[in-house]
């Protein structure tokens, strides 16, 4: 693991979705100039730094994640001068920001594609992965066929329009497969430094990469993908030593030791996110299971040597909102969790306000069932709920119609509501190390099909217990521990008797041991 960036012990960041977060020029779509209108209710919230999804030049097939052009911000968002006006002003808020780097694939529309679609050999005939005549598709992968003057099939990571960038095979077997250290491999690897220097040199602060754990092909302990970003690392600390990388991998201790800073929870895999907030049965409703979540989380905590730097998310542009499964005051006890969890918290825009999914939408630009969380965010009751000027008909999603929708400045001048207890929360976290990233972690109760969920957060000298309760009857559980002073709590209090804690229904708090 490489040396972490300072801002990082203590980052709780706010993911922007740019297409839907605040649109300055009528065109119905959001763009770099609404962001950076709205730096100040993002720093007001708690927030200190910021994930924004792909904002470069592409055709959009997949919201942005088939790059056309890794130099160029997409003209619907602005310009580069507005993206490093973007970078100058959340720097001047004490904030840090990361760009959404996809490096698995790009675009068909990208000029690098273009050019290895020709049947002649130049600079880029080996930048994808292509078997060696159209009859062989590519066993265990997707491809495109029959497309080109070129004879092959293209290895696809996706979606149809995103061709595999080729990093080179662990194991290659076929004559096609080329081997890590081949001058293709290297030429991508090399072309992907050169794409991080230019925006590190800009002003970015680092970047969440996209599908990291997957960039080698026939890796199957992702060796060789390691192997790769420990490269990629040694060429960060000689250059730009504070950058921050964090990965989506879903596997900490893959991802640490290829040089990564943290890693991002996924919704899909072996981690059981899922069992906490999108499931039939979410823990967070009051109905679920923590247990295989937490003995996931605690395999992968000692293999990362208690590092603990797994980001979770409130949610994200891949998934359900919060707020279609976790339902009122729910809501804030699945946000004391995520806010005195190690690692970085990641807060889903929207989501600090309980902004739902909106159901039964015409998928947008790749969307699919992911449509119904990529809504325009609602800032106010005037039109478009504030997030517009442009008719209702030209918004990048239709928006939620429901007349009791959310919004942040109704929230903000409630100091009960969501948001406001979301901020609470923040406060909280950033007043205490403890509950911070680099705070250690200890579980003291997470039986199964049992509530609540209790662990105990450390450094240095100051300890914290956690106990969140979100089920409808009060829960127990015995504990050589006992609590001396209320730091949060939502809910009613805890009892401690004869080594014994009860916590009401639908209950959480922090507590100094």
């Amino acid at each position: 693991m490489s040396r972490q960036p300072k801002w990082l012990d203590n980052a709780v960041f706010y993911e922007i979705y740019p297409q839907s977060f605040n649109d300055t020029n009528a065109d119905g779509i959001g763009d770099i100039p609404g962001i950076i209108e709205k730096l100040d209710y993002i720093r007001e919230l708690g927030c200190n730094a910021i994930w924004m999804n792909p904002c470069f030049d592409s055709p959009f097939g997949d919201a942005g994640y088939d790059v056309a052009d890794y130099y160029k911000v997409a003209p619907r968002y602005g310009t580069n001068e507005d993206l490093k006006r973007l970078f100058d002003e959340v720097h001047k808020r004490g904030m840090h920001i990361l760009l959404d780097l996809v490096p698995g694939h790009t675009s068909v529309e990208h000029p690098w594609f273009k050019e290895s679609m020709k049947a002649g050999r130049n600079a880029y005939t080996d930048r994808y992965v292509w078997t060696d005549n159209v009859w062989e598709e590519p066993e265990g992968f997707g491809s495109l066929r029959g497309i080109s003057e070129r004879d092959g099939s293209c290895v696809v990571n996706f979606f149809s329009n995103q061709p595999a960038l080729n990093y080179g095979f662990y194991k290659p077997e076929k004559s096609w497969q080329q081997p890590m250290d081949s001058p293709g491999a290297v030429g991508t690897r090399e072309a992907l430094k050169d794409i991080m220097r230019f925006w590190l040199g800009m002003g970015c602060d680092g970047f969440r990469v996209d599908m990291a754990g997957s960039l080698v092909k026939q890796d199957e302990d992702s060796k060789g993908t390691i192997l790769l970003w420990q490269n990629i690392r040694e060429f960060l600390d000689a250059e730009f030593p504070d950058a921050a990388m964090v990965s989506e991998w879903g596997e900490p201790d893959k991802s640490l030791q290829g040089g990564f800073h943290m890693d991002f929870l996924l919704h899909f895999g072996p981690s059981h996110y899922n069992d906490l907030f999108r499931c039939e049965k979410p823990f967070f409703a009051g109905e679920g299971d923590v247990s295989a979540f937490v003995g996931k989380y605690i395999e992968n905590y000692e293999k990362s040597e208690h590092k603990g730097l797994i980001c979770i998310p409130s949610g994200n542009h891949d998934m359900d909102r919060l707020a279609r499964t976790i339902h009122g005051d729910k809501q804030k006890i699945a946000f004391a969790f995520l806010m005195s969890m190690p690692g970085a918290p990641f807060i889903y825009y929207g989501d600090e306000i309980g902004m739902r999914y909106v159901e039964g939408l015409t998928s947008v630009e790749g969307g699919y069932s992911r449509t119904g969380s990529r809504t325009p965010m609602q800032w106010d009751r005037s039109t478009n709920a504030g997030f517009s000027t442009a008719s209702k008909e030209l918004l990048y999603i239709p928006q939620d119609e429901s007349a009791d929708r959310p919004t942040a400045q109704a929230q903000m001048a409630d100091p009960d509501s969501l948001r406001s207890e979301v901020k609470k929360l923040i406060a909280v976290r950033q007043a205490h190390k403890a509950l911070q990233s680099c705070g250690e972690i200890d579980f003291l109760y997470a039986e199964k099909n049992a509530y609540p969920l209790a662990y105990v957060r450390s450094m240095e000298e100051e300890k914290i217990m956690v106990i969140l309760n979100p089920s409808d009857k009060e829960a127990s559980f015995s504990c050589g521990l006992t609590p001396t002073e209320t730091v949060y709590s939502i809910g009613g209090e805890i009892t401690a008797e004869a080594g014994e804690i009860t916590i009401p229904a639908n209950s959480a708090g922090y507590y100094r041991i």
